[in-house]
């Protein structure tokens, strides 16, 4: 078993995100993180919600309820259109610079982001700008004890991995509260068909019995509004660019 690396290597390619997504370990992986951000966020009804990172595989369920559903793909990883029918959603910008309002955002969900980014507190101090007041953050990374984080057969094997505590430090240091945490991903990352129709019971026992060795750390935190005066300043905001759509 290899070592999880030491330091983050460059964001994965967006076409590999899609192409793991699109396998049948991709499509599990997908099923298990979303059941853990309904049971945080169980309604969205009239709000504005925001993927970062590669986050487009969790949003769909929350297009039908939220007034808005918007995501931000990494100039570094690149971008897909989004989603396949009707009018885009995403756009292509620096993780550093949103090219969104302040407070312009009730919900922020970070896939494939805090692991990839060499610029954590940057990119964190831009959630801060775009949330709202009272707004929540959810990030999903890989836990640094799973063995997801140790195999580099996923996108959850690229990067750097955190553990629970590593994330809810890291979340106070860029001026937010930790105030839930839960796993998933507890089915070792297998292609076997077989293996992966039991991954909802595994799931289940892994969610009660063995939470430190998830695949994956849920971490949801609220922005503390008391720090805010500390990310005022003048900054030159680069632009940001649109995705074709019709390809």
């Amino acid at each position: 078993m290899q070592p999880a690396p030491l330091f983050p290597r460059p964001w994965t390619d967006v076409v590999d995100l899609r192409d793991f997504y699109d396998t049948g370990l991709g499509q599990m992986a997908r099923r298990m993180i979303r059941r853990q951000l309904r049971r945080f966020w169980p309604d969205v009804a009239g709000m504005r919600v925001l993927g970062l990172g590669f986050a487009t595989p969790y949003l769909r369920p929350f297009l039908a309820e939220a007034e808005r559903v918007m995501a931000v793909m990494p100039a570094s990883q690149g971008v897909l259109p989004w989603p396949p029918e009707g009018p885009g959603l995403v756009v292509l910008a620096d993780e550093t610079e949103l090219p969104l309002p302040d407070r312009s955002v009730d919900r922020i969900v970070l896939v494939h982001a805090v692991e990839a980014t060499e610029q954590v507190r940057g990119m964190m101090r831009e959630v801060w700008r775009v949330l709202a007041d009272g707004g929540r953050v959810i990030i999903v990374a890989p836990n640094r004890r799973g063995i997801w984080a140790r195999l580099d057969r996923t996108p959850f094997g690229q990067g750097r991995p955190y553990t629970t505590g590593q994330l809810a430090r890291m979340l106070r240091d860029c001026m937010f509260t930790p105030v839930a945490s839960a796993g998933a991903l507890f089915m070792p990352p297998t292609t076997s068909r077989v293996l992966l129709r039991s991954a909802p019971a595994v799931e289940e026992l892994g969610r009660r019995w063995f939470e430190t060795i998830a695949g994956v750390t849920v971490v949801e935190a609220t922005k503390q509004i008391y720090a805010g005066s500390s990310l005022r300043g003048a900054r030159a905001r680069r632009g940001y660019v649109p995705v074709p759509q019709g390809f």
